[in-house]
């Protein structure tokens, strides 16, 4: 999910829901640490050089990427994993183990393009960087729309108890590597051509990735690779406005009457809050359906003759907000300060008649689970897609979305290969 937000969720109706007969709670398979059996470490696919077009599988990986994969092997080994189970895992716990900050993701997606190409898919880096890989070639189009890139911070890549613990683990790796891993298990029997994306960028205003990915025809179906949970399918996202306020005055004393240009500064956020406040009276449905707030940074500066003050705003946007009369209002309570948007992306949502729902609760079931339906508070390139392409789309992914942007980010592996067996249900029944 894009950077600066709350990984907070919410059920479609402001309350855990739950849908259909199903049962729910089935025991998932079982991953307790295994005896080590003597066998020799996974084989790992090809991670290719950069640089643009086709990649093949097989060149030499970076040294970076093999110390970590050689360090993670012994939690692989201590998993009782089947075959292809065992290969899925290797996927996610490489993907995680390359750093691919936003801008900096080159080598996890020459990582992908080359674990694609050697399962069979098509397999490129595109023009704006992002890994594209195609499988099947029905006549339906399916896009599984995933990012690669993760937001800082290093949390050491290790698997513990069959849990996998590191940095896009949850955001969004996990749901990645699941979109890879069950159009491989489909591709025998799929109906379709499914497209599977790593995107660049989702973490950083505007979504570059995405961006260029919207521009292409619009597909069938489209699916975006976020935490939704093993058992859950998101319908829709909040958009997001990022706002830069600056004042500037004549130095003054500090003892001098008067404001201080902070006290103006502290005095526009909580007009803001107010103004919003006053804007969410009365929404139907629940946090979904307001507007949020937060001050992502404050500072104030002198250099003897002037003083500055800066505010980061971000406001968190419903569908169907009318951003620029909320705007041209906030720029009123600005006063003489300067207020300038930096990215705007508008709220989505769609419903549970979307064409990708049934084979989605039908799949859950089948592993055991009862399905629910969530609406996430934060952004993600959902916003971006659905208002370009107005196809059938949802969210689905594995992990808990409130270990998103926290050091204790980490996913399961029984959920992570449940999540890849209901994607696999849903691609061949497209």
């Amino acid at each position: 999910m894009a950077s600066a937000r709350r990984p907070e969720t919410e059920p479609a109706n402001g309350t855990r829901t739950e849908i259909g007969a199903g049962p729910g709670g089935a025991a998932g398979r079982d991953l307790t640490p295994a005896p080590t059996n003597g066998a020799g470490p996974v084989a790992v696919n090809g991670h290719p050089g950069s640089g643009g077009g086709r990649h093949s599988a097989g060149a030499a990986m970076s040294p970076s990427l093999t110390r970590a994969t050689l360090a993670a092997d012994a939690g692989l080994d201590g998993l009782a994993l089947s075959g292809p189970d065992r290969a899925d895992v290797a996927l996610l716990r490489d993907l995680v183990a390359t750093e691919s900050l936003s801008g900096g993701e080159a080598e996890a997606v020459d990582l992908l393009v080359g674990a694609m190409a050697a399962r069979g898919f098509r397999a490129e880096r595109d023009v704006a960087g992002n890994a594209v890989g195609t499988i099947g070639d029905g006549p339906r189009r399916v896009v599984l729309l995933g990012h690669i890139d993760t937001v800082p911070g290093r949390i050491p890549v290790r698997m513990e108890d069959g849990v996998l613990h590191g940095r896009g683990a949850v955001d969004a790796k996990g749901p990645l590597a699941t979109f890879v891993a069950a159009a491989t298990r489909a591709a025998a029997d799929l109906s379709a051509t499914v497209t599977v994306v790593g995107a660049v960028g989702e973490e950083t205003i505007g979504s570059p990735g995405a961006t260029a990915v919207a521009a292409w025809p619009a597909p069938d179906l489209c699916v975006i690779g976020e935490p939704s949970g093993w058992d859950a399918v998101c319908l829709g996202y909040r958009g997001t406005l990022s706002l830069h306020y600056a004042l500037r005055r004549a130095g003054r004393h500090s003892a001098g009457p008067g404001e201080s240009i902070g006290e103006e500064a502290v005095a526009f956020w909580n007009a803001t809050v107010a103004e919003v406040a006053s804007r969410n009276v009365g929404a139907p449905g629940g946090a979904f359906n307001t507007i949020g707030t937060s001050l992502r940074a404050f500072n104030t500066s002198s250099d003897g003759l002037h003083d500055e003050a800066r505010l980061s705003v971000g406001l968190r946007l419903p569908p169907g907000v009318d951003v620029a009369g909320l705007l041209a209002r906030l720029r009123e309570l600005a006063g003489d300060a300067d207020l300038v948007a930096d990215g705007c992306q508008e709220g989505y949502r769609t419903d549970k008649r979307s064409a990708l729902v049934p084979p989605f609760l039908r799949a859950i079931r089948g592993e055991g689970g009862t399905p629910r339906f969530t609406l996430k508070l934060g952004t993600s390139d959902m916003t971006i897609v659905g208002p370009a392409w107005g196809c059938p789309i949802v969210a689905y992914g594995p992990g808990d979305a409130a270990l998103d942007h926290t050091p204790e980010e980490r996913v399961e592996v029984a959920e992570y290969l449940r999540a890849v067996l209901v994607l696999r249900e849903v691609l061949v029944a497209l």
